[in-house]
C-alpha cells in the first residue's frame, strides 16, 4: 500500500483509485459505526475521498496512509452529525432478507449500535479494521490509556448485551 500512496502522492490518478478500492470496505464500516442512513454514509465517504485526493501530498508519511484517511472520515461523519443533515426513526430502517447471513450481520449490528459511540468505534477500529491502540489513539485523538479502557469497557458491554439476546 505505502508503494500506492508514494504514487498517489505523484498525482498517479490510477494508484489513488487502487488506493480508495482497497480502502472501502472500512470506509464504510468506519462511517456505518457514526451514521445510520446511507446517504450520509455515502456523503462521508466522498467527501473523505475527495479531501484525501486534494491533500495526499500534505501527508508526511504514507505509513500513516490509512490512519490519516480514517481520521479525515471521522472528521467528515462528526460534521454530518453536527449539522443534524438527515435524521430518520428506527422504523424507516428497510428489511432485510432473512438469509441467515443477513439476519446474523443484522443482530451484530443491533448488538454493536445498542453500545454508545465511545465504545462502538473503539471496537470497531480495533477489530474491524486492525488499527493498534497507538494507532486509534491517534485517530481519536486521544490518550492510548483512554483507548485501552474504552476497549476493556467496550468489550464488557457487548458480553453482557449478547448475553441478553
Amino acid at each position: 500500500m505505502k508503494y500506492l500512496v508514494k504514487k498517489a502522492q505523484k498525482k498517479d490518478d490510477q494508484a489513488f483509485v487502487e488506493l480508495m478500492e482497497r480502502c472501502k470496505s472500512g470506509m464504510y464500516k468506519v462511517a456505518r459505526s457514526y451514521l445510520k442512513d446511507d446517504a450520509d454514509i455515502a456523503d462521508a465517504i466522498q467527501e473523505t475521498v475527495i479531501n484525501c485526493y486534494e491533500h495526499i501530498g500534505r501527508l508526511k508519511n504514507a505509513d500513516y496512509f490509512k490512519t490519516w484517511l480514517t481520521r479525515i472520515l471521522i472528521n467528515n461523519c462528526k460534521d454530518i452529525l453536527a449539522a443534524g443533515k438527515r435524521v430518520y426513526p428506527l422504523e424507516q430502517i428497510e428489511e432485510q432478507e432473512n438469509t441467515c447471513m443477513e439476519m446474523q450481520n443484522y443482530e451484530f449490528q443491533e448488538l454493536m449500535n445498542s453500545l454508545d459511540e465511545k465504545y462502538r468505534i473503539v471496537l470497531l477500529l480495533y477489530y474491524g479494521e486492525g488499527f493498534k491502540i497507538k494507532e486509534i489513539a491517534q485517530i481519536l485523538e486521544m490518550d492510548e490509556n483512554t483507548v485501552k479502557t474504552r476497549l476493556s469497557r467496550g468489550r464488557k458491554k457487548f458480553e453482557h448485551a449478547y448475553s441478553m439476546c
